[in-house]
This record gives structure tokens, C-alpha cells and sequence, in this order.
């Protein structure tokens, strides 16, 4: 008998995300309520979608895989998204700065953005939002249903709710 079910959350939510974009701050609150409400019963996934028109975005999505590789994924993400306006002025030094910050190996942070090893993962995610229909951040996607945060935040919240109670209730059933 396989019970890997008690392992596994019943909802992922997949949150296309850039960590220079103005948007997806202000969509912390709403990850936070829901990471509240949830607790490991919802998995978020943060998803890379960096906008050709933010010049750091792509090297933000690469140090949020260094910081989830160092297992500060959440922490660090948010701290950038917090700041979007340094990320803007400084770029890459802000970054590393940030991993300094919250006592990750900062040097490696360095490292990581100079040889590009997580490049792979931000093009693939990149790569798979666009085939999905992803076009702005933040954008949502959860039990098969694509939720467009880049226009209104409005009522996003709650329908992210609704379907996750939904599927919450599938699988107790």
C-alpha cells in the first residue's frame, strides 16, 4: 500500500512571479493570508516569469534558486519583493546583499549568478508559463484554472480560496 498522500499537499498553487515587479509585491499579502489560512495543506510554488522590461529580473529569478537551494526560498523572496525599488537601482550587488542579510552564503550568491546554474530552471519555467498562456505577473494557477494578477489584484484572493477549499474537499472525500 502506497501512503505517500500524507506526504503530499492536496493544493499547489503555482504563483508566476518576477521579483522586480511591483505587482507581485503588492500579491505578498495575499500569499501570506493564504500560507496563514493553509499551512502545508497548500503547497506555493513560486514560478519564474521574468519581464523583458525589468532589467534585474532575471538574475532576481536566479538568486531566488540559489536561496531556495540554501532553504531560505520564502524569506528571500519576499525581502526582494519588499524592496523593488533597490533591486531597480542596485541589481545584482542588491541581491547578493539581501542573501548577506538574511545570513545566507552571500559568496555563493556571487558565484551562482556568475556561472549560471540556475539559468535552466528560470528558461524552463519561463518557457512552460508561455506555453500555459502566462503573459504578466503575477499570475495564479491552481486546480487547472489560470488567474491573471498582473490587471487587478481584486477578489483574487477569494477565488484562489474557493478552489483550493474545493479540492481540499475532493480529497477528503
Amino acid at each position: 500500500m502506497n501512503d505517500s498522500s500524507s506526504a503530499r499537499p492536496a493544493a499547489v498553487l503555482d504563483v508566476w512571479c518576477e521579483l522586480q515587479c511591483p505587482d507581485c509585491r503588492s500579491a505578498l499579502d495575499d500569499l501570506r493570508a493564504l500560507r496563514a489560512r493553509y499551512g502545508d495543506r497548500l503547497e506555493l510554488r513560486l514560478r519564474h516569469f521574468p519581464l523583458e522590461k525589468h532589467k534585474h529580473a532575471f538574475a532576481a529569478a536566479q538568486a531566488a534558486e540559489e536561496a531556495t537551494e540554501q532553504g531560505q526560498a520564502w524569506p528571500y523572496i519576499e525581502a526582494v519583493l519588499g524592496r523593488v525599488e533597490e533591486l531597480n537601482r542596485q541589481g545584482e550587488p542588491f541581491l547578493v546583499e539581501v542573501a548577506r542579510e538574511l545570513g545566507l552564503d552571500a559568496e555563493e550568491f556571487d558565484t551562482a549568478l556568475i556561472d549560471g546554474r540556475h539559468i535552466l530552471i528560470v528558461d524552463a519555467d519561463q518557457a512552460e508559463g508561455k506555453a500555459i498562456g502566462v503573459t504578466g505577473t503575477p499570475t495564479y494557477v491552481i486546480g487547472g484554472e489560470r488567474l491573471d494578477g498582473g490587471k487587478s489584484q481584486e477578489g483574487l484572493r477569494e477565488r484562489i480560496e474557493e478552489i483550493t477549499d474545493r479540492l481540499l474537499a475532493e480529497q477528503e472525500a
